[in-house]
């Protein structure tokens, strides 16, 4: 296998929520997924994971690259704007111009790059009328820039298995932890490699709710995450503002996912 190590750079998508850690108290996820299967059988496998809830992609781009750079690894993956997408303050060109830079700064250092098009969340949040151009553009300036500068797209959009509920936490924003074996799937398929088949299997069809427990279902949702997420917006906080990135530094990674005590390089 070609890679020694692999550095994740992102938001909550890539930090892991909403799948509990069975080995800790916070998140495990599909990028430590990924690298647990990247160590498997290797003597020596380094494994960083730099994403944090609620980062815009300016903060990714300027805090998390430039720290994933300076480890120099053999694989990144890049994957940020969608907290972007959900505000009104969403400024496309700006942003792409910059992703066509990052994209371009991590391929000249060497590292093969994974991006993302991102499953549609549109039909499951409010405003998705307004947020579907906006992950459409996304998801286009995706495919294109990877053309440009050689990257491996993981094409979540594609895939209608992200349609069903169970592959999404109660908060409808983020994965569940049967979401984030689907996207470990994804990306190790796309890495040339074999992942669990059980990661692959969808979840059974549901009856459809009826139209008073929706309305209950909403109304619940709308307090218990909507409202605080608007107040955050409203006050100028996120939901990461005290959070730091669980993987800071580039560390021995067995194939059992136990992290060595030294940090290489």
């Amino acid at each position: 296998m070609r890679w020694s190590s692999f550095v994740a750079v992102g938001d909550s998508f890539t930090e892991g929520m909403d799948d509990p850690d069975p080995a800790g108290d916070g998140f495990r996820g599909w990028a430590d997924l990924v690298a647990e299967a990247l160590a498997a059988g290797r003597a020596e496998f380094g494994y960083a994971n730099l994403a944090v809830r609620g980062r815009l992609f300016a903060q990714v781009a300027a805090e998390q690259v430039p720290a994933a750079l300076a480890m120099r690894p053999a694989l990144v993956s890049f994957a940020a704007g969608g907290n972007d997408v959900l505000r009104r303050s969403f400024e496309p060109d700006s942003m792409l111009r910059r992703f066509d830079e990052v994209v371009a700064e991590i391929r000249g250092a060497g590292a093969e790059l994974i991006l993302f098009r991102f499953a549609d969340l549109s039909r499951r949040l409010p405003g998705g009328r307004f947020i579907a151009p906006r992950a459409t553009l996304l998801n286009e300036a995706v495919v294109a820039t990877a053309d440009r500068h050689g990257a491996t797209v993981i094409d979540l959009w594609s895939d209608d298995a992200f349609d069903h509920p169970e592959l999404w936490s109660v908060d409808r924003l983020h994965l569940s932890s049967a979401g984030h074996r689907r996207v470990a799937a994804h990306v190790l398929t796309g890495l040339g490699m074999s992942p669990d088949p059980q990661w692959w299997e969808e979840p059974s069809p549901t009856p459809a709710a009826g139209w008073w427990a929706r309305r209950t279902a909403d109304v619940v949702w709308t307090g218990q995450y909507l409202a605080p997420w608007v107040k955050r917006r409203l006050t100028g906080r996120s939901s990461g503002d005290l959070v730091t990135a669980k993987r800071p530094r580039l560390t021995p990674l067995r194939g059992d996912g136990q992290v060595g005590e030294h940090p290489l390089g």
